[in-house]
């Protein structure tokens, strides 16, 4: 088995009580379904910060990510098809897949 990064873009919380607590249960349901494949750290994440030879900006860069995964996979059209039933999908969001390069 190969090791993916999915990283999360866009998507946002829900507003109301009744909307956020589908979007939770979507989530359990999809980390749940994909237990036995999630290995490691899986966290939705803050606004990032971009460093470049200029200087910080607080403007999160060209493509945010708003949380990350990493998956173990056959290979990564079995990570993109685990990545293709993210709920993040739902809420206008996006995923990267991308292999792990063990050093």
């Amino acid at each position: 088995m190969a090791k993916f990064m999915l990283a999360y873009h866009g998507g946002g919380m829900p507003e109301g009580e009744e909307a956020q607590a589908a979007a939770m249960a979507a989530w359990g349901a999809y980390m749940t379904k994909y237990a036995d494949t999630f290995v490691g750290e899986s966290n939705p994440v803050g606004m990032s910060k971009t460093v470049t030879p200029e200087g910080v900006a607080d403007n999160g860069g060209s493509n945010p990510i708003s949380g990350f995964a990493f998956v173990e996979a056959a290979d990564i059209n079995a990570a993109c098809a685990i990545a293709a039933e993210c709920p993040v999908l739902t809420d206008g969001g996006t995923v990267e897949v991308a292999p792990v390069v063990e050093m």
